[in-house]
């Protein structure tokens, strides 16, 4: 049986987050729904990133096993035609039957985005997290540095993380403004449960002035939690890309 593997695009903003949840729609149950729909299959369909409520993917990826005669790239076209605006498949096609989109990923780039403007946005109000007070950017580059290398990031994750090892590698964080839009790219080997938002927090409250700059290796290095910043709201995290 083909393993089909796809590529996925979504708006977060009415959906409990990719994984599925009871009382709550997921994106991943809308998929699976969709692909009953198409072939009468109920599948296991099986996602790289576990996104939350409220976070949007230019590139999740999925994997599926199906006794479809479908050909793979026509899932494309085939789930489109039933999926919910919201919810996009970019591409879909035969994978290796060991590929998994968790297990098989090397990397993950997320950005998050922040409207850094007086004012705010109705347009933006599900797609950043708005902030009106000035942020110093060049203190936030600086300390986005610290975050790159392998780390112990117990101190940027969720109280609520059933991680059995702290342990990840950041391969770069980038911050960088356009007019009113501050992004803040995160690359690296994975990530724990909120890390890149309560990274992305701590570098706004670095921007603020809240945290200094040179604390962020002591943060990062004691493990308190409570010593980094806020985590930021979901609305402005997006999963751009799977490397594998």
């Amino acid at each position: 049986m083909p393993n089909i593997k796809m590529t996925i695009e979504y708006d977060g903003t009415n959906y409990c987050g990719w994984q599925t949840q009871k009382n709550a729609v997921s994106v991943c149950d809308v998929i699976v729904d969709a692909i009953k729909e198409v072939t009468g299959e109920t599948v296991k369909l099986i996602g790289c990133s576990r996104t939350d409520s409220g976070v949007h993917a230019y590139g999740q990826v999925a994997n599926f096993v199906t006794k479809s005669v479908i050909p793979p790239e026509k899932f494309t076209p085939s789930l489109n035609a039933v999926l919910p605006d919201d919810i996009a498949i970019l591409e879909s096609k035969e994978a290796s039957p060991k590929f998994h989109s968790q297990y098989s990923a090397r990397s993950k780039i997320y950005k998050y985005v922040v409207n850094n403007s007086k004012v705010r946005s109705p347009l933006l109000k599900d797609r950043a997290y708005f902030v009106p007070w000035g942020l110093k950017i060049t203190k936030m580059k600086v300390a986005a540095e610290f975050f790159v290398g392998e780390h112990d990031f117990r101190a940027l994750c969720s109280a609520a993380s059933t991680a059995k090892s702290h342990v990840r590698t950041i391969y770069d964080v980038a911050v960088n403004k356009k007019g009113n839009i501050i992004e803040i790219d995160v690359h690296g080997d994975g990530f724990l449960y909120n890390m890149v938002r309560i990274i992305a927090g701590t570098l706004v409250d670095v921007g603020k002035g809240r945290i200094a700059v040179e604390d962020i290796k002591g943060i990062i290095e004691n493990g308190d939690r409570k010593k980094a910043g806020i985590t930021a709201p979901p609305q402005g995290l997006y999963l751009m890309e799977i490397k594998y």
